[in-house]
């Protein structure tokens, strides 16, 4: 029986821009999804199409962010999405991993990628958003004029 804390979406999570807000719940979401799997019985597709679904999910998630921050010129766009692309990495590995033995889909897989994007969230993410608002600011200064 797995004891993996569920994570709750929380305004702290939150980039401004409702889209990408909309997508950090669904992460959410799919995660405690495989918490709920994982403190069940380990059924082999049924840990696979959830690992798959967080894996496309988030490369939904990180374009949509990535475009945001392509258009407004954001400074540290290239390391910013070369950690998407070494999360999303980890669960394409994670699935073939589990794949060879769903045992190994364990409690610390789970809360290290939960925590990882948690993180990111609360670190990387939350480093664009006042670039974003005073990019946003200056443009609506501009429409006043």
């Amino acid at each position: 029986m797995s004891d993996i804390e569920k994570i709750a979406w929380d305004p702290k999570y939150s980039v401004d821009i409702e889209e990408i807000d909309a997508y950090q719940k669904k992460m959410f979401e799919l995660f405690n999804k495989l918490i709920d799997i994982k403190r069940g019985e380990l059924e082999f597709k049924l840990c696979i199409n959830m690992i798959s679904e967080i894996s496309e999910h988030s490369k939904l998630y990180f374009s949509t962010e990535e475009k945001y921050m392509k258009k407004k010129g954001y400074p540290d766009f290239g390391a910013h999405s070369k950690a998407h692309r070494q999360f999303i990495k980890s669960f394409i590995s994670l699935r073939r991993e589990i794949s060879e033995d769903i045992e190994n889909l364990t409690d610390d897989v789970i809360i290290q990628l939960r925590d990882w994007m948690t993180n990111h969230i609360l670190t990387f993410d939350s480093l664009y958003v006042p670039f974003l608002r005073i990019d946003k600011y200056i443009e609506e200064s501009k429409q006043k004029n």
